[in-house]
């Protein structure tokens, strides 16, 4: 018996038509031919219109018949394309009133939403002047040979995530990759991931958007400046063409999914940077029309009553993501990198704005939030929340979780920073930070909080201890752009300096930094080039440099191999103990008769902290009997942390047995003196006290 819908059934001029079916949206293969599905509730009329690849002019355009839209889908069969040379687009007929949400103009073309790949930004940089349809969607075939790859799942509290630019990770001439600035080069600095210690990468956007999309130039050389980062998004189904050393073949997607099988070979697991808050075609003027507006503005995105947007991401308008069609495509784009790219987690740019309903009100139950956490494909996805958005929504400790959801710790990235350079009234909210912050997270457990004190915004670790103010001069806003209040120190001098005390108390609060991070409760995030202390040279919001502020310099490597080695040790060492990654909270108590509660408090006494305002000073003692759930007993480790600008003898808690005192770290000293190999730490002489110099941090485990 053969079937009977892989024949047409119409034929406008010289294609082959029939039916579509309404479901899955976008372009999709079906026998003899290819299935266009796209979505509008307030369009009279929708035509696909067909190019071949780089043409300027189409060489086909299709009106759906009216028999064709089902509900709000027009879906349409067209059989016998060169499924490999075609670009495709959707031109809208309906009302043009603006002050009502329609933006209809039969005459434009526009991207589906839906894409699996996009064309025209095919080389990094490179327009291909495609004319008035600029972003094209192109047929992609999920037939990648993944072979026996799957999601790693590795648990959340064994995660040390790497926060990393595609681009910028081997775009310096340093890097010595064959294809720089790809994500075909990333394969060639796996072997670097691995000895630094790295089990997750969180790429910054990937989806399809246009780094030539900046109206300010550099005020220096009058160049044109990127968007860089890529928080402006064009199509959230596509890899972007000019991250892929074989993009111009349109071989983005295999490219991806290469370097996604090979770095989880080598066990590090693949986050996501998604940003469904806002799109990249700004605010009120037309003329960044190229897709959801002119599709079906009213239901993409949040209107006020005039028609005008609501701008809860600061970018121009807010995607209006608890509508129900909107979720739809949200959840749809999730499931299917996670079910063709395989990807292990996405972190949520701004993500509080998912929580708002229509007109941008905090819901108390998001149907967006909740259909994530309990979707079945996504039952083992990792979610991560940057809990707070531009409209001044802050929800860190209160995001609706639905028990799923992970966030940004910003209340630990503040605290960690405002301590490292020595204000006073911290210490209490320091040791929340430390045990995982169950101020915040009581319910959740540690592995809620993802701990950081860098990020793509604001300064790097090195910046932070070199500049009072931020310098964004560069990027041709007059220094109005980026975060005010920055909690950083220049330790007496802004910016370079050759003073060699000055230079070697910045290198001892990048590595407080980093040891304190490492040996925090929760999830650590590192910021790509502070292992290897990079500069932006003050530049806090540097978005749009594609150039060396933002470029990994591979010199860096060996020129700061003391920074790397801090920051490769520290994190050997907090993999090596079970104490130092709990999934529950600690009890402040003994529950397993050692005599010792799970984690104690000290200051220059034993067992008496300084909880007071002015106190600098502040150590802890985690007791390694109890061990977390599923662990062997672990060694005792405590931590002595010490802000203030003197050195203070601290008392040291005896130890039970013959255990006694050795030093991992001890950052007032020169390397490599400063930081062992985790279990060749040094006995320490003197087991009573250990004189922890000023603005120092010192790591001692018992065994």
């Amino acid at each position: 018996m053969q079937r009977i819908d892989v024949y047409p059934t119409h034929r406008y001029q010289n294609f082959l038509l029939r039916a579509g079916r309404p479901y899955p949206l976008g372009a999709s293969f079906v026998p003899g031919g290819v299935n266009f599905a796209v979505f509008s509730r307030y369009a009279t009329a929708c035509t696909l219109v067909l190019f071949e690849k780089g043409a300027a002019k189409p060489f086909g355009k299709i009106p759906f018949p009216a028999e064709f839209r089902i509900g709000h889908v027009f879906a349409m069969v067209v059989f016998d394309l060169d499924y490999e040379n075609i670009e495709y687009g959707y031109q809208f007929d309906g009302p043009h009133k603006p002050h009502e949400g329609h933006h209809f103009k039969k005459s434009r073309i526009l991207l589906d939403p839906y894409a699996k790949a996009i064309s025209g930004r095919d080389v990094w940089g490179s327009s291909k002047n495609n004319g008035p349809f600029e972003y094209r969607g192109l047929l992609v075939y999920d037939d990648f040979d993944w072979v026996h790859d799957r999601m790693l799942n590795i648990p959340a509290e064994d995660l040390v995530i790497y926060e990393m630019h595609v681009r910028g990770f081997t775009r310096h001439p340093s890097s010595g990759v064959k294809y720089p600035g790809t994500f075909a080069a990333i394969r060639e600095k796996i072997p670097y991931l691995k000895e630094l210690g790295i089990n997750c990468v969180e790429f910054m956007p990937i989806h399809e958007f246009d780094e030539l999309q900046n109206t300010f130039v550099d005020p220096t050389t009058g160049e044109p400046l990127k968007n860089y980062w890529g928080y402006s998004t064009v199509g959230f189904f596509a890899p972007k063409a000019g991250y892929a050393a074989t993009g111009r073949l349109g071989m983005q997607v295999d490219e991806f999914k290469a370097l996604i099988k090979l770095l989880h070979q080598s066990g590090i697991e693949v986050i996501l940077d998604v940003v469904f808050n806002h799109t990249a075609e700004g605010g009120n003027d037309d003329d960044f029309t190229f897709s959801f507006r002119g599709i079906d503005n009213k239901t993409y995105y949040m209107l006020r009553p005039d028609g005008r947007y609501y701008n809860f991401s600061g970018t121009g308008n807010t995607m209006n993501c608890n509508n129900p069609v909107v979720r739809g495509m949200v959840l749809d784009c999730l499931r299917y990198w996670v079910a063709e790219y395989h990807i292990d987690g996405f972190r949520f740019d701004l993500a509080s704005i998912l929580g708002r309903d229509t007109r941008g009100n905090p819901l108390s139950n998001p149907p967006l939030l909740e259909a994530l956490a309990y979707d079945p494909v996504l039952g083992k996805t990792k979610l991560i929340a940057e809990a707070w958005d531009a409209g001044g929504l802050y929800q860190v400790g209160s995001f609706p979780a639905y028990g799923r959801w992970s966030e940004w710790n910003g209340q630990y990235r503040d605290t960690l920073r405002r301590f490292l350079i020595g204000d006073m009234g911290q210490v209490g909210a320091l040791a929340e930070c430390i045990k995982g912050s169950p101020h915040l997270y009581q319910e959740r457990g540690p592995t809620a909080s993802v701990n950081f004190i860098t990020a793509h915004d604001g300064f790097t670790l090195a910046d932070l201890f070199a500049y009072n103010e931020k310098h964004n001069w560069a990027n041709g806003e007059n220094n109005r752009d980026g975060h005010t209040p920055n909690y950083s120190w220049n330790c007496g001098w802004e910016g370079p300096t050759s003073d060699p005390q000055i230079n070697a108390l910045r290198r001892r609060l990048m590595k407080n930094a980093v040891a304190i991070l490492m040996v925090s409760q929760g999830v650590p995030m590192v910021l790509m080039g502070d292992e290897v202390a990079h500069t932006r040279q003050g530049n806090n919001n540097a978005y749009c440099q594609d150039n060396e502020l933002n470029w990994f310099n591979w010199e860096l490597v060996e020129e700061n191999s003391d920074i790397f080695r801090f920051f490769k040790n520290s994190i050997s060492f907090r993999k090596s103990h079970p104490a130092l990654r709990r999934r529950t909270h600690f009890h402040n108590e003994d529950t397993v008769g050692s005599g010792f509660a799970d984690i104690s408090w000290h200051g220059v006494e034993a067992w008496n902290a300084d909880w007071s305002y002015h106190s600098r000073t502040l150590a802890f003692m985690l007791c390694g009997e109890h061990a977390p759930q599923g662990s062997e007993a672990d060694d005792y480790i405590y931590v002595a942390m010490n802000m203030h600008w003197e050195s203070h003898l601290f008392e040291l808690p005896s130890l039970p047995g013959n255990r006694r005192w050795h030093v991992f770290a001890n950052t007032s000293m020169p390397s490599p003196k400063d930081i062992m190999e985790p279990g060749e730490e040094v006995l320490l002489d003197e087991q009573v006290s250990f004189l922890v110099g000023a603005r120092s941090v010192v790591i001692l485990v018992g065994r």
